[in-house]
Parts: structure tokens; sequence; C-alpha cells
């Protein structure tokens, strides 16, 4: 599947989901959820292959099966989520393949219907999420309406791909052996308290103190604060932004590009930090005012771009 983001404008705060659909049985009646993931993160949406069981795993990972000398697992999301799938939803599924954090996984789906621009800015965060059945709210990102008062839910597959094991960050053993420690404040922004949590312990260890916001708007927020506290001299206080690109309500492009045009900040470099692992998303980072682009979440890759940029912007 081609990327149909490419029209998309850096520092548009705009997105392109896939629009897709689980259905639920509930006796005689059958329900429709309606959900999104990021074009960026789809590589091709196939028809359900044959797949090899793999014994000793979850019922949701409904097996393994091998795309262009690629073995990819495959997970069920209906089953994950504890939902009975009707017959006719079963024989007509498809498997989106992803890609993020540099993995292959594909995500049995019961229909897919069509690429959606949607701006940020009407994305909700996600604690209206009580409504996908088995699901709690940190499995979505966000929320928006659709035509016909219709809601439709951003999966995050990442945090349902670490919960089932088949990727684990790797911040730990990169940074086990930090050996400079620096000084000063850095600014993470990520919607995922999951995320957080790993950027700001990874910062800690490299010596700085941590600021963090759960998404562009509140980022910018942040930096008025600090400007209140710091004035003229945020920048030699300031050292460093880690914006994660997926957020509601302002996106990490949306935030650099505001960010970079204000007089008062366009000297502190930002680093985008995506599980989205495409270089068209690298290139948009770059043009948006990044100084450099990571792919959550790789320890040693973290430090030494991090280290980098800090070292280049040091007086």
């Amino acid at each position: 599947m081609a990327h149909h983001d490419d029209g998309l404008k850096v520092g548009s705060n705009e997105m392109e989901l896939v629009d897709f659909r689980i259905f639920k049985k509930d006796g005689d009646s059958v329900y429709e959820g309606i959900y999104g993931v990021n074009v960026s993160k789809v590589r091709e949406i196939i028809k359900t292959p044959i797949l090899t069981e793999l014994p000793g795993t979850p019922e949701f990972i409904e097996g393994i099966f091998d795309l262009r000398d690629v073995v990819i697992p495959v997970v069920n999301l209906a089953k994950w989520m504890g939902v009975e799938e009707p017959e006719e939803a079963i024989k007509n599924s498809k498997v989106i393949i992803t890609e993020f954090n540099n993995v292959l996984i594909g995500f049995i789906v019961h229909d897919t219907k069509r690429i959606r621009r949607i701006s940020w800015s009407d994305i909700e965060p996600s604690t209206f999420a009580s409504s996908a059945p088995g699901m709690d709210s940190s499995k979505i990102t966000g929320v928006t309406k659709i035509e016909g008062d219709s809601v439709l839910l951003i999966l995050d597959l990442e945090s349902v791909v670490m919960d089932l094991g088949l990727y684990e960050p790797e911040m730990e053993q990169g940074l086990e052996e930090v050996s400079d420690s620096f000084s000063g404040v850095a600014m993470v922004l990520d919607d995922s308290s999951t995320a957080r949590k790993i950027v700001n312990e990874a910062l800690k260890k490299m010596g700085f103190d941590v600021v963090e916001a759960g998404d562009g708007q509140e980022g910018l927020d942040k930096l008025d604060e600090l400007y209140g506290r710091y004035g003229d001299s945020i920048a030699d206080h300031l050292k460093i932004i880690i914006s994660d690109v997926e957020m509601p309500r302002m996106d990490g492009f949306h935030f650099a590009a505001n960010a970079k045009d204000d007089p008062r900040f366009k000297e502190i470099p930002i680093v985008f930090n995506s599980s989205i692992s495409d270089h068209f998303s690298e290139s948009r980072g770059i043009e948006a005012g990044g100084e450099g682009y990571l792919v959550k979440f790789q320890g040693s890759e973290f430090y030494d771009e991090v280290a980098r940029v800090v070292r280049a912007h040091t007086k």
C-alpha cells in the first residue's frame, strides 16, 4: 500500500487514517466498531492468508505467515478485545500489515473502509474510550466524530503489541553505561504516559531535569511557563525537546513549526521520537524544524542522538 500522506504539509496539524471496522455479535444483533490507524504505519492491506499457528501463545495471536520472505505475526483484534465475531465478518476479514518501531505485524480486522484526513485539533484525548468493548482507555490514543455523529477510535497498536510481548523497548540496555552527564532541563511531549515514563527515566539518567507535556498544545503552554521562569536565557536552561509525532489536539510537527516560528524558542533543539519508522515522516520532521528523528525505543540510538544534538547547541 502506497502512503497517502505525501500531500500533507508540514505544520498542517493533519493526519491520514485507515478507517477499519470490528463487528461484535451480541445475541441476534451485530454492532459495528469504528477504528483508525495512521496511514504512515500501514504497509499494505491483504486478505487474511493461511496462518501457521504458534503453540503456547495467547488465543488472539492467530499465527504467523511468510510475506515476501519476512515472517509476520498476526494479531486478531476482535479476540484481543474479547469480542464475539459474527461468522460473516470472519469470512470477509482482512489483515492490515503495519510497520512501527521497525517491526512488521499484521492485525486481523473485519473490514477496511477508506482513508480519512483528519485534523489533530478534532481529535479528543482517550478519556472517552469506555464504549470500546474489552478495552481500557490506555489502548486508545484519541477519538473523533465522523459523519452521522459516529465515533472513530484511534487504536494505540504499539501498546497492544507491547502487552503481547511481541515488542520490547530496548532503552535500558542502551543506557546502562552512560558515561557523560548533562545538566539543564529537557522537555518530553508524548500522549502516552508509558512512553513519557520511559523517555523521562532515560533523560534523568543522562542528568536532565524533565518537564512533561501530553500533546503539542500543552507543550507550547509549558514553553510559555518556562519562558516566564527563565526569560530570554531560556535556551541556556532548556537544552532539548523530545517530541512524539502523533498526539491529539496538536501533533509534533505542528508543535515544532510553532516553536521554531517563535523567536523566543527557535534556538531550542527538537528531536522527534516516534513509532512511525518510514523515511517520509523522518524528512517531514526535519522540514518541520527538528534536529533529529528517532524511532522508539532504542537506548543507544536515543543516547547518541540526544548527546549529539545537545553538544551541538551548547555554547
